[in-house]
């Protein structure tokens, strides 16, 4: 709480805001969990996509949605009146001589006349707000049923799973945590990336240069956890599956660790930045540019301010790869992770040396 977060977590494993009793949802504000909430249950969606895709019948006013190709519409029962999509006058005066089926030469006329200026500005203003609307809460969705499945997974895991890959690999489960530590990571970033979502949604369209970087920053997170989920979903099968023990479990186990780390410190870097309005950006795109890389900087490092690195002690940045202490590994400049110095390419994001 002295931190400024209102997140508490229970012992049955379920988050939510001290303040507002949602669940949690850093990185954005109660007060836009409330707006995205209404906005999900308001009927102003519907208006919009009434709006965007039917017009109504000429003679009885109710919205029609046109599901063919052809511009002939009949009203549904008991009106039945029919008519021409594009100019809604009555079928019964158009034909050959004004194009047809499938055009109008009438609205042609009247469009360049601008007669209709106006409800096509508001049918294309309700079309472009709707896309808008439906890109950020798909995503949001998507990321939301992604955590779900991450979250069955888990319980999978430390009820089953866990006890079977220490079989497996004779490993005792204690020396298997980090597989735990992975999933919840998932779970948790999940749950971020879900609300950077609605964050984007509300991010003022005029702030180009921060609306370019945060999509920036949430392409990188989303890019991050994925490597983790897959990693931790599709390369642990490997193990579960074999009948003996392998010796590639080991560096399993530090590759693994050391993409939870770094998606960690990641994620962690990239909530603060966002709670506090990405307030490094500037407005110009050169101000941006500049803070882009300064950022990327900091949300690559650990609260101390310094690259973390797994299994290895911090130092400073000096050249396309780092040595660690040790001299046998080098770490990405890409990922920080910690590899083995006889590979040339990053075990974790793939980069080259």
């Amino acid at each position: 709480m002295g931190s400024g977060s209102y997140d508490v977590s229970c012992n049955c494993s379920y988050s939510f805001c001290w303040n507002c009793t949602e669940e949690a949802h850093r990185p954005v504000d109660c007060e836009t969990v409330a707006r995205w909430i209404l906005k999900n249950s308001a009927e102003s969606e519907n208006m919009n996509w009434i709006l965007a895709n039917s017009k109504p019948c000429p003679k009885c006013k109710r919205p029609i949605e046109k599901n063919q190709g052809c511009m002939h519409i009949t009203c549904t029962p008991p009106c039945k009146f029919e008519f021409c999509w594009l100019c809604l006058g009555a079928w019964s005066e158009h034909g050959e001589r004004t194009g047809g089926f499938y055009a109008c030469n009438r609205y042609e006329s009247a469009k360049q006349e601008g007669v209709y200026d106006e409800s096509e500005r508001r049918r294309e203003m309700a079309k472009n707000s709707l896309e808008r609307y439906t890109h950020y809460y798909e995503r949001w969705a998507t990321n939301q049923s992604s955590r779900q499945k991450a979250l069955a997974d888990l319980h999978s895991m430390q009820a089953e799973k866990l006890e079977r890959l220490s079989d497996k690999q004779s490993q005792p489960e204690s020396q298997l945590k980090f597989i735990i530590e992975a999933w919840l990571q998932i779970v948790e970033c999940r749950r971020v990336l879900k609300w950077t979502y609605a964050y984007g949604y509300y991010l003022p369209e005029h702030e180009r240069a921060k609306r370019q970087f945060f999509e920036y920053l949430q392409g990188e997170a989303e890019s991050g956890l994925e490597r983790l989920h897959q990693c931790t979903e599709k390369e642990l099968q490997i193990y579960l599956e074999s009948e003996t023990p392998m010796k590639e479990f080991n560096d399993f186990r530090t590759k693994l660790a050391g993409l939870t780390s770094v998606t960690r410190n990641y994620f962690e870097n990239l909530v603060r930045a966002l709670e506090t309005g990405l307030k490094d950006v500037g407005s110009s795109n050169q101000q941006a540019t500049c803070s882009k890389s300064s950022s990327l900087k900091s949300l690559g490092k650990g609260k101390s301010g310094k690259v973390k690195i797994a299994g290895t002690s911090s130092k400073s940045a000096g050249g396309p790869s780092r040595s660690s202490d040790d001299g046998s590994l080098w770490s990405c400049e890409h990922c920080t992770y910690a590899n083995p110095k006889s590979s040339n390419t990053c075990q974790m994001c793939e980069q080259q040396r």
